[in-house]
């Protein structure tokens, strides 16, 4: 039996353990799913609602403008939905808040900041960034290997 005073956060009570699990899989899931959809499903529905837009067949400043707006609304509402999830998932797992800047965000001269030890990266945070290392990849074999040359001959 479990001793309560190893009970805390990201922990749960005998026979929920199974439900901790399954909420934190949905929520990799959920995560694997808009960022994918960052760099594929919200373009293309932008681009949909533009096409819904226009009506002839010669492109029209309105239509650019529609989908710059539904694109931006979208990638927006994504950013606050990964938001929301990374803090549900640190507070699932009892993961603490971030309270000093990123390495990567610091200045190089770094004497008047405080050094704080490394946080380590949660799941959700690796999903997000193999969605990023994929999209990379990706276009970068696409754009070698199909794309065919825009110069002409």
């Amino acid at each position: 039996m479990r001793d309560s005073s190893t009970t805390g956060p990201g922990t749960a009570p005998e026979g929920g353990e199974g439900l901790v699990l399954a909420k934190r899989a949905a929520m990799a899931a959920a995560t694997a799913f808009l960022a994918i959809n960052i760099w594929t499903g919200a373009p293309v529905a932008a681009l949909w609602v533009g096409s819904r837009v226009v009506q002839s067949t010669t492109l029209s400043m309105t239509a650019v403008f529609v989908v710059i707006g539904v694109l931006g609304a979208l990638e927006l509402a994504m950013l606050f939905a990964l938001t929301w999830l990374d803090a549900a998932y640190n507070d699932l797992t009892g993961r603490p808040l971030r309270e000093s800047r990123l390495a990567w965000l610091r200045s190089m001269n770094t004497q008047h900041e405080p050094s704080a030890p490394a946080a380590r990266t949660s799941v959700l945070e690796g999903v997000v960034m193999a969605s990023v290392y994929l999209a990379v990849v990706t276009f970068a074999v696409w754009f070698f290997f199909f794309a065919g040359s825009p110069l002409p001959g």
